[in-house]
């Protein structure tokens, strides 16, 4: 049955854990939905694995929409969040909202804006608008590389009352759940018992709502990307690597494929075949 906003809520009223997940394409999102997680977030950071952009900055609305299209054709069961990229909700309200409702219209259940206070207002109008909104604090990977970088938030008492204004504040304005980034665990615990709604933590301590991750990190396809907060469940990338390997191997010596890959005519068919050509010239 198809997650609904009620159901992720509820799960923090009962202390049942959500599991969220970034997926970007059919297959992935097929294999995703076949378990049990709860959100298939199509994240803008397949500017960096999709895309091989060097920020998440320089993904369009046109691409994270044909993202969000691939996954919602796979999905049936997890509640999909689209990711709305730079650009796309920071001019103002408005044009926030005609952009969301393209997410919506694309398959998405809900959108997740990255801010504070400063995208409040936005959060409020697209909520009045009946648009889920999940919001997403400390790192910002968006704007990070441009303020002070990709440091750990929450470290201080000042930044900590910050986070948890900004999170009460993205409350009040709707958003039905929170994406913590990289927020140390103390903080990141004091927000999640403080706050109503769930909040979904990525390298922020285990005491929260649910946690994220990108898929290609928890999968191992990235053979050099080794952060403290990513628990690798695989090697896909040594895996995938060898089997391609492999296939080059048979095909360079003739043995793939062979005759168990093979389709054949009927004897009587290729009879024939053989016999046109053993009396005609011109073909």
């Amino acid at each position: 049955m198809k997650l609904t906003i009620d159901d992720i809520l509820r799960k923090k009223k009962t202390n049942n854990r959500i599991v969220m997940v970034t997926a970007y394409d059919y297959s992935m999102a097929r294999i995703c939905d076949s378990t049990d997680v709860d959100i298939l977030l199509v994240g803008d950071s397949a500017a960096t694995v999709m895309m091989g952009y060097d920020t998440t900055r320089s993904i369009s609305m046109e691409e994270m929409l044909i993202f969000c299209k691939a996954v919602r054709n796979g999905t049936n069961r997890a509640l999909i969040v689209g990711d709305m990229p730079f650009g796309s909700y920071q001019v103002g309200p408005e044009i926030a909202l005609s952009n969301a409702v393209k997410f919506i219209k694309c398959g998405c259940d809900a959108v997740k804006l990255e801010g504070g206070y400063e995208i409040a207002s936005t959060i409020k109008k697209l909520s009045e608008h009946g648009i889920p909104v999940m919001g997403h604090i400390g790192l910002k990977p968006q704007t990070a590389s441009i303020t002070h970088g990709f440091r750990l938030e929450g470290t201080t008492t000042k930044d900590a009352v910050k986070l948890i204004q900004d999170a009460k504040l993205l409350e009040e304005s709707g958003a039905f759940s929170i994406v913590l980034e990289k927020v140390t665990a103390e903080v990141a615990q004091l927000i999640s018992i403080k706050a109503g709604i769930p909040i979904i933590g990525i390298a922020s301590g285990p005491l929260l709502d649910g946690q994220v991750l990108v898929l290609h990190d928890l999968l191992g396809l990235y053979i050099n990307f080794h952060p403290k907060f990513i628990k690798r469940y695989l090697e896909l990338f040594e895996l995938i690597g060898s089997a391609i390997a492999d296939y080059c191997l048979d095909v360079r010596n003739g043995t793939f494929p062979n005759e168990e890959h093979t389709y054949h005519m009927e004897n009587l068919q290729k009879q024939e075949l053989e016999d046109l050509f053993s009396s005609r010239n011109d073909i």
